[in-house]
């Protein structure tokens, strides 16, 4: 693997963490510890740092011992005459900046509880309410059923955005013949994959 994207890779684990620090500081000394953290309508604990640690996050003051567990996940930084093999380095920064991220989403629910959609997958373009969130269990029984009676044979992430709009409109009409899911998030030069996706008259939600 490449030194330098080894480098950047982790660097970016530190910059989300760090980050994310701050939010939970701010968000600690504004709601206090026993305001709950989760995401709306759902039955289940934040899922990836549930399903990888075992840490079930009730609320801000649970939420500690994850974000501790993530500064301890970070690796050294890379040194230039320092050579090793930084697959598992690299992947535990990548894990400490999805856990790290999961906290943020779910304070980003206490601090601004209309930023997302709720509960409905059609976009409200018209409000700037073009982001799901985390889908709720109605949703999640819904579209679950066609990955398992194998109407939608499986998903793509997208993260960050096309050269320009009409690539977005390529790409994303590429998988909707195929009756893939298309997961959007992250931006890239001021702008999303859904929002050039909007401006090319693509239907999402």
């Amino acid at each position: 693997m490449s030194k330098l994207v080894a480098f950047a890779a982790i660097q970016g684990g530190y910059n989300i963490v760090s980050k994310a620090e701050g939010i939970y500081k701010r968000a600690l000394e504004t709601y206090g510890g026993s305001q709950k953290l989760e995401f709306p309508n759902t039955a289940y604990y934040l899922p990836i740092i549930y399903s990888l640690t075992g840490i079930a996050v009730k609320d801000l003051d649970s939420a500690k011992q994850v974000m501790e567990f993530c500064r301890k996940l970070l690796p050294p930084h890379i040194k230039k005459d320092f050579h090793l093999p930084y697959l598992g380095p690299l992947l535990d920064a990548g894990m400490a900046a999805l856990f790290a991220e999961e906290i943020v989403e779910a304070i980003r629910y206490v601090e601004d509880p209309d930023f997302y959609q709720p509960e409905m997958e059609d976009p409200d373009v018209d409000n700037g309410k073009i982001w799901l969130g985390a889908a709720d269990d109605a949703i999640m029984r819904k579209r679950g059923v066609e990955f398992v009676d194998g109407t939608a044979p499986g998903f793509a992430a997208i993260v960050g955005a096309a050269p320009d709009p009409a690539t977005a409109k390529l790409i994303a009409e590429e998988y909707q013949q195929k009756n893939l899911y298309v997961f959007m998030a992250a931006n890239q030069s001021g702008t999303t994959f859904t929002e050039q996706l909007l401006e090319a008259d693509v239907q999402i939600g």
